[in-house]
């Protein structure tokens, strides 16, 4: 089950990990304390995210099973399940601010001296904890303005749902302090840090409220009003972005500053608490936590072996097979595990030894394990077309986005595999000719079947209407756990392992998601998606030129930045433009998904080639060169998909699903 985040700074812990102390002897017996108590802290929210989650699953099946069984969903179980993802989106926020667990590109630290770097992270401590404050002021007014309004099926105060926005501030200001100050340690230089990034923010902002009160701010916002606010929400977000602030809050701060404009200040952060409880109050976005639940178990029990014993029976003629076998095990194992960073680690662990033993070139190894193990972020089911579906109103439904990437996701791998065996041929690896017994053929087939049958049973089920994608995520765990037990793969601590991990995933996506929430309401606002588009359709009015500057454009993003945020960031600015030209929903979700999945492999800052490399003990040099005629077959794989619609357009017609 693709999983949304394929994270440029990808980081997974067990729930068992607490903060990085310093010794005992280097700290003021306060401070022991304090990590003593935000520890404790630390278990009690984690094992309730933990709780939440089991809950959430639970009450999916049992929605399954009451709608198939009893005939009719549960409106008190879809109730519970809304409120539960809110709390787990929201809290989870909170929690994961204690590892800085949250999205960030690191573009300009590493350039800087130590003193730079820990006055960077002082910088974005404080911004993170004015948004705590904020988030704990704007949960106030809404618990107070809601606490005598009750769910209609519950009967339940919605101010004591929404009481889950005060505690996530509250987390986010003491998990980030308590971050920055174990990172940093207590002493002169991080004192002299925090005055620094303080006097800085206080300068900034006292301009700002200076150049708001002069005339000039007045004419700009009465007279180029759209234009100053683009440039405005712009300017502030890359900002934000190259000092490696947490890019949800890059997308929130943008948001506000930009709103600011047109609300009063105190009128903003009155209602920032309320804005974000309600941008994840979408029964929709239930499918991708299960899915990525469902990824995670997927991932135990040696399923990775079976699926590269697979591949390799079927590409074992083919010059390199162990190359064909590489990208065909990513193929299998990215759709079910949801990551192309889970997909490279697992398949290329597989694999790399195999290639080191049989001398086979490691540099083209990695480069052919991570370019292939995108091909899982566009053959589904897969989570980042759903998300896509909800941003533009189900306007391109989930079954149709389903179908129509299969052809696009083996394009992705294709160039891979036209690759190796250009390389192979070059470098004279041949094919294995050994005749292979058919009970071999069979006994491989019936050991990967399980875990193919997932895929199966949710494509078949959602093309043919038998069930949504949300209850097909419920499906998809409840038929992933039973298949781990079969396999007698999980144990108690893997179970609280992959619940807390998934739950850390889910949160991290939903606080993106309400983050660019705030994000989205300034451009409504401001119309800037229509002052874009006027400068877009400026140069051409020719559809596909126009879309092949997005491509460009989505290109160039995808090598700094993370899939998921930029889906939330430029579908709502694209996608209105597209729309108005008069493309098919499906066939742009598929271009942006498509351009983007190319991103999560180029560096500077792209986890999947790095780990790549590190299975195969190469370095980025050595990569560098087989891997970029990869990318040149994908890029033009993405301009085919432009001006060729029907190839992601032709399944979808051929099942039904559009006209």
């Amino acid at each position: 089950m693709s999983v949304i985040i394929d994270s440029k700074s990808n980081k997974t812990s067990s729930v068992e990990s607490t903060v990085v102390q310093p010794s005992e002897h280097d700290v003021p017996k306060w401070f022991s304390t304090a990590n003593h108590v935000v520890n404790g802290l630390f278990k009690v929210t984690s094992s309730l995210l933990v709780l939440l989650l089991v809950l959430m699953s639970v009450m999916i099946v049992y929605q399954v099973l009451s709608r198939y069984v009893l005939g009719s969903p549960s409106s008190i179980s879809e109730e519970i399940l809304r409120y539960s993802l809110i709390w787990l989106g929201i809290l989870g926020a909170g929690v994961a601010c204690l590892h800085g667990r949250h999205l960030n590109l690191p573009l300009i630290n590493d350039y800087l001296s130590a003193s730079n770097q820990r006055a960077l992270s002082a910088f974005n401590t404080i911004v993170t904890i004015i948004y705590g404050l904020i988030m704990l002021i704007g949960g106030t007014v809404a618990v107070s303005k809601n606490v005598n309004f009750e769910t209609p099926m519950l009967g339940i105060s919605i101010g004591l749902f929404q009481s889950v926005i005060c505690i996530a501030g509250f987390l986010i200001v003491v998990n980030s302090l308590m971050h920055f100050l174990n990172e940093q340690g207590i002493n002169k230089n991080t004192l002299i840090a925090v005055i620094q990034s303080t006097v800085f923010i206080v300068i900034v902002s006292a301009c700002w409220m200076w150049f708001r009160s002069t005339s000039t701010y007045e004419d700009w916002t009465f007279d180029y009003l759209e234009l100053f606010s683009t440039i405005v929400l712009f300017t502030s977000f890359f900002f934000f972005l190259i000092v490696g602030t947490p890019i949800a809050l890059g997308l929130a701060f943008s948001g506000m500053i930009t709103l600011s404009l047109f609300i009063e200040t105190p009128d903003l952060v009155a209602t920032v608490g309320e804005k974000v409880f309600g941008s994840l109050d979408n029964f929709g976005f239930l499918a991708l936590p299960f899915f990525i639940l469902a990824g995670n178990i997927m991932n135990q029990g040696g399923i990775a072996h079976r699926l590269i014993n697979l591949a390799m029976l079927l590409g074992k003629r083919i010059p390199g097979t162990l190359w064909q076998a590489n990208i065909l095990g990513n193929i299998l194992f990215g759709s079910i595990s949801g990551s192309a960073l889970a997909a490279s680690t697992a398949i290329g662990g597989i694999v790399s030894p195999m290639a080191k033993e049989q001398k086979y070139d490691r540099g083209i190894t990695a480069a052919l394990n991570a370019t292939s193990s995108t091909s899982g972020m566009m053959i589904p089911p897969t989570g980042i077309f759903i998300l896509y579906s909800l941003l533009i109103g189900g306007s391109a439904s989930i079954a149709g986005l389903f179908v129509a990437g299969y052809i696009p996701g083996l394009m992705l791998a294709g160039s891979a595999m036209i690759m190796a065996y250009v390389y192979a041929k070059r470098l004279n690896y041949k094919g294995d000719k050994e005749p292979v017994a058919v009970s071999v053929y069979l006994k491989t087939l019936a050991d990967a079947l399980p875990a193919l049958s997932l895929v199966i049973i949710i494509m078949v089920g959602i093309i043919g209407g038998v069930f949504t994608a949300v209850e097909a995520s419920g499906i998809a765990v409840l038929y992933s756990f039973i298949l781990a037990l079969f396999y007698k793969s999980l144990t108690l601590k893997k179970c609280f392992d992959i619940l807390f991990n998934t739950s850390m995933t889910a949160a991290i996506i939903f606080f993106l998601i309400a983050c660019s929430g705030l994000m989205s309401w300034s451009m409504t606002f401001a119309s800037i998606p229509e002052t874009i588009a006027d400068f877009l359709i400026g140069f051409s009015d020719n559809t596909n030129v126009v879309l092949a500057m997005m491509v460009v454009i989505l290109i160039i993003v995808g090598v700094f930045m993370d899939m998921t945020p930029a889906i939330l960031i430029f579908t709502p600015i694209f996608y209105p433009i597209a729309y108005s030209m008069g493309i098919d929903p499906i066939h742009f979700g598929i271009i942006i998904v498509y351009t983007l999945s190319i991103g999560l492999v180029t560096p500077p800052v792209g986890p999947v080639l790095f780990v790549s490399c590190s299975i195969n003990e190469t370095s980025i040099s050595e990569v560098i060169k087989p891997i970029l005629p990869i990318f040149a077959l994908q890029i033009i794989g993405a301009f085919f998909i432009v001006f060729i619609p029907e190839l992601s357009l032709y399944l979808p017609k051929l099942f039904g699903i559009i006209k």
